[in-house]
């Protein structure tokens, strides 16, 4: 019996002693990148305390990262095309980005984000004080919706008459405009716009006569204040996030950075919605797929507890507010199959 006791603690001791010895994994870097579906500014500054937040809920999943870097793409594509090359290791991508760059990405999360108070696909009820739109938090939701927005432009806002006025706006209506549109491979910027042109009137963007090309929002909000562009599109919420901006006096800054647009009526006044596209499925978590020994699923599993950790505290909401995301769930690449079939269409 005492044989039996002394063997039975020195399996407890050796087994004590190996866990003891079990260290986390270490990686001397971790390399974050967001589009810019935001200015860069607001991005950066929003998601200053990600890297120690990080770091601490990965040190909790068995991986000790020296460094946390973050950076915010010049476009959706140079995001994708660097998660590709690997030198970037995790990614923010709008859905249509992601399926673009699915065989060099894989994806781990899906966003979720507040419901908003319309969801109308009747464009004039988008329009005025009236009908100024709000955020429900109770109301997760996984889509958005982009708007195509009129100008307060001279023709942006006889376009906007017309709408508010229940009249249905012809191929030709449009065609005088000047557009402003993202990156191909935005979701709100560009896809669904292309969409809803082909259901309502069998024309894509590119077969506009007037119409520029990757353009950022901040800068389309700029130049819808400046009256320099009739008509830009944007996600449904656009106007929200550029609400103070756009009455603050030029060469004053809102709280979150961006530049006064100097105008003198409210946003929803001013910028009237002309258009309703059918939902867009949420945001992206991403991961390269250049470094599968390393990124592997272990690491995957890691990295999605703790971003699903972090955005479940009061600071992680904050932080990750700069994007509209409220909540994190674990995704697979079969998710996204209808914004496949959404970007087959628009080619």
């Amino acid at each position: 019996m005492k044989k039996l006791v002394a063997l039975f603690l020195a399996l407890v001791l050796a087994v004590g002693c190996s866990a003891a010895l079990a260290e986390n994994i270490k990686m001397d870097k971790l390399t974050l990148e967001f589009v810019p579906s935001k200015d860069a500014d607001v991005i950066i500054t929003g998601t200053k305390n990600l890297p120690d937040l990080l770091k601490a809920e990965m040190a909790n999943q068995g991986y000790d990262i020296g460094e946390v870097e973050i950076t915010v793409g010049t476009n959706y594509n140079a995001t994708g095309e660097a998660m590709g090359a690997g030198s970037i290791d995790v990614g923010w991508l709008p859905a249509g980005t992601y399926v673009l760059y699915s065989d060099e990405t894989d994806v781990i999360l899906t966003s979720t984000r507040a419901g908003l108070s319309n969801d109308s696909t009747n464009p004039a009820d988008w329009n005025g004080d009236a009908n100024k739109t709000t955020g429900d938090s109770s109301n997760q939701v996984g889509f958005y919706r982009a708007l195509i927005y009129a100008t307060p432009s001279a023709y942006g806002k006889e376009l906007a008459a017309k709408v508010n006025a229940g009249e249905a706006l012809t191929w030709e209506d449009l065609n005088k405009a000047n557009w402003e549109v993202g990156n191909n491979s935005s979701s709100a910027g560009y896809i669904y716009p292309t969409l809803w042109l082909m259901d309502n009137y069998g024309k894509k963007l590119s077969d506009l006569e007037n119409v520029a090309f990757g353009i950022q929002y901040g800068d389309q909000f700029a130049h819808a204040a400046s009256e320099t562009a009739d008509i830009i599109v944007c996600y449904a919420d656009g106007r929200r996030d550029y609400e103070a901006a756009w009455m603050l006096p030029i060469g004053e800054n809102d709280p979150t950075g961006k530049a006064g647009m100097g105008r003198k009526d409210t946003i929803w006044n001013e910028l009237n919605v002309i258009g309703v596209t059918p939902g867009i499925y949420n945001d992206t978590v991403a991961i390269t797929k250049a470094k599968p020994e390393i990124y592997n699923d272990q690491f995957k599993e890691a990295i999605q507890n703790a971003l699903i950790n972090i955005i479940n505290t009061d600071e992680g909401k904050a932080i990750f507010s700069v994007y509209s995301h409220e909540g994190y769930v674990k995704a697979v690449d079969s998710d996204y199959d209808a914004t496949r079939k959404a970007q087959e269409a628009v080619k």
